[in-house]
């Protein structure tokens, strides 16, 4: 009997989905809750279990397609199994007394129809082979009827970078007349919700961004004093971002127009930092939200963090845990960003940007040193926030990183 197998719930005030990707084809045998299909939100993908163990039926939407709450995805025939695979004649069953002509040359398979042409390949696929610059018809395929799955290029990658560099060769000369080629990708439901939103606050916001510098002398030492102790009693590493959650919270209590949103014609104060941080996924930047960061530990701030980075990754966040937010942090100096101008996330009023560790000539007591020194970005909405309370706000964050001390005092 044939199980329908629908588009689930996915969220308050989700309504619908983009396919992805469809992780089990007709004919292949599926196992009770294993994810069959996943699905594109605004803010995550979400894989769609097969509620019943049994065979894939037929697919009733394609990669790409819209679908609704609700609607039909697929169908599993419960209790079947997968068709059996023929099995080639022995010789025996073959073998005639007289000789056999030779048999014509088998036709090549059309390149449509190959598993490795960019036709065949998932758009999850075809963006793996791209970020990792390899050639799908070098990498085998694992998936049904020979299919390049995601973990089949993450394999070929790792054997990239892991084999010897070959020996350099004389450059091949380019075949005359050779067309400049193009591949159109249709953005992913996620990217095109960031580039609505951000455009959204550019377009909202009276946007304006402020820098300030600071020594990162005293959390270096305090990491490299502490980091082994810090990950053998907590089970997580040390990193700066604890200290920057921390102190933020900190300079918000101090500066509360900064964790401030507009709502109407009201602006709306909350007691409470909730702190979004930017974090990496496959598929473009997300941001989940440490909830009542003012109330964590140093600790405690670093694993929600290290959580987050994880499950990012592997692409199970759930979408209450984006929702929200009073205040941002974007780290892009793990990226090797010098400086630059965060956009705020809507509705909230600011966003902090932490940029790469960089050694450079300073002048303390009159002599010039070199420190490790890092350039802070505060981009904040010049409706609520003055300038003066966004220099302040920084003058108190960089207070309490040089001097990580005012962190455990709370000064």
């Amino acid at each position: 009997m044939a199980t329908e197998v629908l588009v689930p719930v996915l969220g308050e005030s989700i309504s619908e989905a983009t396919l992805g990707e469809w992780l089990k084809q007709p004919g292949d045998a599926v196992a009770v809750d294993e994810p069959i299909a996943s699905l594109e939100t605004d803010k995550v993908s979400v894989e769609v279990p097969s509620p019943v163990a049994g065979v894939m039926g037929e697919h009733a939407v394609k990669v790409g397609d819209t679908v609704q709450v609700g609607a039909l995805l697929a169908t599993v025939d419960a209790g079947g199994s997968a068709p059996a695979k023929t099995e080639a004649a022995t010789p025996a069953a073959t073998a005639t007394p007289a000789a056999a002509p030779a048999p014509a040359p088998a036709a090549a398979p059309a390149a449509d129809e190959s598993s490795d042409s960019p036709a065949a390949l998932s758009p999850s696929v075809r963006r793996a082979v791209l970020e990792h610059g390899l050639d799908p018809a070098t990498i085998k395929g694992t998936g049904k009827d020979g299919r390049i799955t995601k973990e089949d290029v993450a394999a070929a990658a790792a054997n990239k970078s892991s084999a010897p560099a070959p020996a350099a060769a004389a450059p091949a000369a380019a075949p005359a007349g050779s067309a400049r080629k193009e591949e159109r990708v249709k953005m992913t439901r996620l990217r095109q919700t960031i580039a609505k939103r951000l455009k959204e606050a550019q377009n909202t916001a009276a946007m304006l961004t402020t820098f300030n510098d600071v020594d990162m002398t005293a959390v270096i030492e305090a990491r490299a004093k502490y980091k082994d102790l810090f990950e053998k009693k907590h089970g997580v590493r040390l990193g700066f971002m604890g200290f920057f959650v921390k102190a933020a919270t900190m300079a918000l209590k101090d500066i509360p127009s900064v964790n401030a949103s507009i709502e109407g014609d009201e602006i709306v104060y909350h007691d409470y930092a909730d702190i979004s941080v930017a974090v990496s996924a496959p598929n473009g930047l997300v941001v989940p939200v440490i909830r009542d960061a003012q109330d964590l530990t140093v600790a405690g701030i670093e694993k929600t963090i290290g959580d987050f980075g994880k499950r990012a990754k592997d692409g199970t966040l759930k979408m209450d845990e984006m929702k929200g937010g009073t205040f941002t942090i974007s780290n892009g100096g793990v990226f090797g960003s010098l400086m630059s101008t965060p956009i705020i996330n809507p509705p909230q009023s600011a966003v902090l940007g932490l940029h790469r560790i960089e050694e450079r000539p300073v002048v303390v007591d009159g002599q010039i040193v070199i420190r490790p020194m890092m350039y802070l970005a505060l981009s904040y909405d010049h409706r609520i926030i003055d300038g003066r309370e966004a220099v302040t706000f920084l003058v108190a964050l960089k207070n309490a990183i040089q001097d990580p001390t005012r962190i455990l005092i709370d000064l």
